[in-house]
């Protein structure tokens, strides 16, 4: 567990209020009161009020003599409407923070990579931590992937933080910045938490603020206004990536070929293509932004290299769940919206497709280029109405299943029956209409594969 008694004793003795008890909210109770910190915590939920009882917290919701007020990322600061302990808190002119904000202050002399973006930020974060896992790189990996960053272990003296960071997470850092910060791509998504396209930009792009090294995309019109915004401010060392064009002193892909002209020279790093657990040009992306904060920690060519073809995937995103005869099953549950289902229909062909859930804004707006990819489509979800009218529009045929155990079966036997293809799990869609959490739609998924 991490010491964050320098962050308590800033409270001259003050308790600290923790509102939302999910696991980062727990983590938080733990670690302040081993920090020797007053806690006071509460949640609707009463498994969540038990628990931090239970660890020694005492549950009331009365913050009124609290130092500061302690957020989970899931409770709304801003938009649609603050929650009411967010409005009292600022009535009262106590501070809001989040876990990040805690760690920064604990003063851990460590090094801190943040990376955040809409998609890939846990692949380029895992994928990061497999590298300097190879490379003999002290790293402890958190935020929002894995372990709740206030549970690990403090990595050892050069050794450093590798943090998946969200929107919400980055709304409750006042002074918080990341050594290295990396930004890799904007669409919509979590409108209803920041209320426009703007906002949710706006808090992404925090993570450049202040000193210190930015990896930033440039394949998207809202990535490279943030990356030029930054660039013209000249506090940040900023490198550019890029899977679409040639960018000057930066890092991109070349006819499968990741490229390095941080120093001018286009030094070619090595072939970056056919890797089985990094498929796509959306993966190339990770690749370079996950090239461009290895080689601010030493990491030759070589390493990096050895590190892609051993990296074994995360699971829920694009993993290969199990191959039958000539077809693949591939668990995505991760994706999440439509941008992200793209990224996986870009990669295969003769796709049984098992698509839907709680739809985002804009549905399947954007998918129409890979209709043809398509061969059949399986509803599943409150989507399923409205996706088989995208459905028809595009000629694509489709079964209304609307759960995934009906789902699968009926893919299972049609791709089969081809003799080749692909069961293909990217619902374009949120999972909480059907399951507490995409995870647990993927476990279902692979579940269902294995008895297949």
């Amino acid at each position: 567990m991490i010491d964050v008694s320098a962050f308590v004793k800033s409270l001259k003795a003050k308790p600290v209020a923790v509102f939302g008890l999910g696991v980062s909210g727990l983590s938080v109770v733990r670690a302040l009161l081993q920090g020797g910190a007053q806690v006071v915590a509460w949640d609707d939920d009463p498994e969540g009020r038990r628990q931090a009882e239970e660890i020694g917290a005492v549950l009331k919701e009365d913050i009124s003599e609290c130092a500061a007020l302690v957020l989970s990322p899931g409770v709304p600061l801003h938009f649609p409407a603050p929650h009411p302990v967010v409005e009292k808190a600022r009535a009262l002119g106590i501070e809001i923070l989040g876990d990040l904000e805690i760690l920064h202050r604990a003063d851990l002399s460590r090094k801190i990579i943040g990376i955040t973006g809409t998609n890939g930020k846990s692949t380029t974060t895992a994928l990061l931590h497999h590298i300097f896992k190879t490379g003999g790189i002290g790293c402890t990996m958190g935020g929002n992937i894995g372990t709740a960053i206030l549970d690990t272990d403090l990595p050892e003296k050069d050794g450093c933080f590798l943090l998946e960071i969200s929107s919400y997470q980055m709304d409750l850092c006042p002074d918080f910045r990341p050594d290295v910060s990396v930004f890799l791509n904007i669409s919509p998504d979590h409108i209803d938490r920041h209320g426009t396209l703007e906002k949710y930009v706006e808090a992404k792009a925090r993570i450049f603020e202040g000193k210190g090294v930015g990896v930033c995309s440039v394949d998207d019109a809202h990535s490279r206004l943030v990356y030029e915004r930054v660039r013209e401010r000249g506090e940040r060392t900023m490198i550019p990536v890029s899977v679409e064009q040639e960018v000057e002193g930066g890092i991109f892909v070349r006819g499968g070929v990741l490229i390095d002209d941080r120093s001018g020279g286009q030094k070619e790093v090595g072939k970056i293509e056919g890797l089985e657990t990094l498929r796509g040009a959306h993966n190339y992306q990770n690749i370079c932004a996950a090239y461009g904060v290895s080689c601010q920690f030493g990491v030759g060519a070589d390493l990096f290299l050895k590190a892609l073809k051993t990296y074994p995937g995360l699971p829920h995103r694009q993993y290969l769940a199990r191959r039958i005869g000539g077809v693949s099953y591939i668990n995505d549950s991760k994706a999440t919206n439509a941008q992200a289902a793209e990224k996986a229909l870009g990669c295969y062909d003769d796709i049984y497709w098992i698509a839907g859930g709680l739809a985002k804004d804009g549905g399947l707006e954007g998918l129409e280029p890979y209709a043809d990819k398509i061969r059949h489509a399986y509803l599943i979800g409150a989507a399923a109405e409205d996706f088989s009218v995208w459905m028809e529009k595009n000629k694509i045929p489709y079964c209304l299943n609307k759960t995934l155990d009906s789902a699968l079966p009926e893919a299972h036997k049609a791709a089969q029956a081809a003799g080749k293809g692909t069961v293909l799990l990217a619902p374009a869609c949120a999972s909480w209409d059907q399951f507490r959490s995409y995870e647990k739609r993927g476990d279902l998924f692979m579940a269902l594969v294995e008895k297949l």
